[in-house]
């Protein structure tokens, strides 16, 4: 039975960072590109914030359909221009042909980007919708991954969800798919958010009896709006924990208990997978920068002086 996390836990991962000899793990960070020039000012204010922590490399999301592709690479292309992350380009096979999707990964390693994570991706506006492969186009994440790595030695980063993908017949389907990304070139797996901590180490477990080698990084979802959560997590497929719910009962119109609470499970995941040995947590932060700074913090990880 998995534990359930309490407010009481909120000193939890400082008490156990304090007391354990681990090194800082290293952490990557996941933006979205914005939509409006409001929304611009507020993710390079997260950028900034960010920065100085040193990620391993930060990854820009692509819509649904491609929606955000030319976004999308502006902000990957500023990032390069004007900071010192190293950036991943996100790529998906939805929407567009091979010859247009080969044109914008040349055009990715020619500017000088040399991380790509690829991704099937959704249909234009239907998160988690279901999935028709364009005849002329990738067929799926798979064969993206072959095809970029025919046009250039990218490092390739894949997703991976650490329940049962929502259109898979079984895990062990899920494992052979994983087990494909690789053959086809990938190098690391990012997972899915989750927040059962015990189910994720089970499923770690089972990938790795069946071989998998590679390095998976936890997905870290320090939300504070447990109405937005449920709403993403029903679009992909990820099931919330019952206790999850009861910490954010009744807490609609006080939103800075919200986030204390948000803090504290994030905090304690990361510092349970660390005593379980994960060194590198990829964190979602919608773009905003204060939670996850935070969560960094109580983990040990400090500013790099430039």
């Amino acid at each position: 039975m998995t534990s359930q996390p309490t407010t009481a836990t909120a000193l939890g991962p400082v008490a156990r960072t304090q007391g354990r000899q681990h090194a800082p793990p290293r952490v990557s960070f996941e933006f979205s590109p914005p939509k409006t020039p409001e929304a611009e000012e507020e993710l390079w204010r997260a950028i900034r914030r960010l920065e100085p922590l040193a990620p391993s490399f930060v990854s820009v999301t692509y819509g649904a359909g491609g929606s955000t592709r030319e976004r999308t690479h502006r902000t990957v292309l500023r990032m390069l221009r004007e900071t010192r992350l190293a950036p991943a380009a996100h790529l998906t096979c939805v929407d567009a042909s091979r010859s247009e999707v080969d044109e914008i990964v040349r055009d990715y390693w020619n500017a000088g980007v040399r991380h790509i994570v690829a991704l099937r991706g959704d249909p234009p506006g239907q998160i988690g919708g279901a999935y028709s492969p364009r005849p002329d186009g990738y067929a799926n994440a798979t064969d993206l991954a072959v095809g970029i790595r025919a046009i250039a030695p990218f490092e390739l980063s894949v997703a991976l969800y650490p329940q049962v993908h929502p259109e898979s017949p079984s895990l062990e389907h899920d494992i052979d798919v994983l087990k494909a990304k690789i053959d086809a070139g990938a190098t690391r797996a990012i997972t899915n958010f989750f927040f059962d901590v015990d189910g994720f180490l089970r499923f770690i477990e089972r990938i790795r009896r069946a071989g998998v080698t590679i390095p998976v990084l936890p997905g870290i979802m320090p939300v504070s709006s447990y109405k937005g959560l449920r709403r993403m997590a029903e679009a992909n497929g990820v099931v919330l924990p019952p206790w999850l719910g009861r910490l954010f009962d009744g807490l609609d119109k006080d939103p800075e208990t919200r986030r204390l609470i948000a803090a504290s499970v994030a905090s304690e995941m990361c510092a349970r997978l660390q005593e379980e040995g994960f060194e590198d947590f990829h964190f979602f932060t919608l773009n905003r920068a204060d939670l996850v700074y935070a969560i960094c913090r109580v983990l040990g990880v400090r500013e790099i002086a430039s």
